[in-house]
């Protein structure tokens, strides 16, 4: 029963997003933006969709229990989804499930994305890892995230391509370049 209650609210969370993104893209396609990545968003909107499927399954098909770590687990989740929270509430409007640009926009650096340039992707790999391991459904863990892995070996080239072309992305993560000084003035 604590398992289907659990699942279940991080399900409500998840179609919450889904609104929240539904309801930006249609903002930013108004201001002139454009999707990218349109061919593999049904692939990954499969993944999730599976994964949950895979969970439920595992867990009360095979009766998994709860991990002897839980307690642990479940506070690393807890701080996962404050990192959760802020990356969206830093992206603000131009948080998205899809990759949607917006031409000559400036990209966001506040927040979690001034320390890494994909933490939302970074939340959703611990997640796909640590919810299954909560319940010691390690057959999902290890599969999902290879899977997530492969989705994500796709998604973030296609973005940071669109986002260097559109953006000013590359300017905002410009590696910091050292001042090499002359032979003669290095001690």
């Amino acid at each position: 029963m604590f398992f289907i209650l659990f699942v279940s609210i991080v399900i409500l969370q998840r179609i919450i997003e889904v609104i929240i993104a539904r309801r930006n893209e249609k903002r930013m396609l108004a201001a002139g933006a454009y999707e990218v990545g349109a061919s593999h968003y049904p692939f990954m909107i499969a993944l999730h969709v599976s994964f949950f499927i895979s969970l439920i399954t595992e867990v009360l098909l095979l009766e998994r229990t709860l991990s002897p770590l839980f307690l642990w687990l479940f506070i690393f989740f807890l701080l996962v989804q404050g990192l959760r929270v802020w990356c969206l509430a830093s992206l603000g409007a131009f948080w998205n499930t899809k990759i949607i640009i917006l031409p000559g926009a400036n990209v966001v650096k506040k927040g979690p994305y001034h320390l890494i340039r994909h933490p939302n992707y970074l939340v959703v790999c611990i997640e796909i890892l640590l919810l299954p391991l909560l319940f010691q459904a390690f057959f999902t863990a290890i599969c999902f995230t290879l899977l997530n892995f492969a989705m994500l070996a796709v998604r973030i080239p296609a973005e940071e391509r669109a986002l260097m072309e559109a953006t000013n992305y590359s300017k905002q993560f410009r590696k910091k370049e050292t001042t090499v000084l002359p032979n003669d003035q290095q001690h």
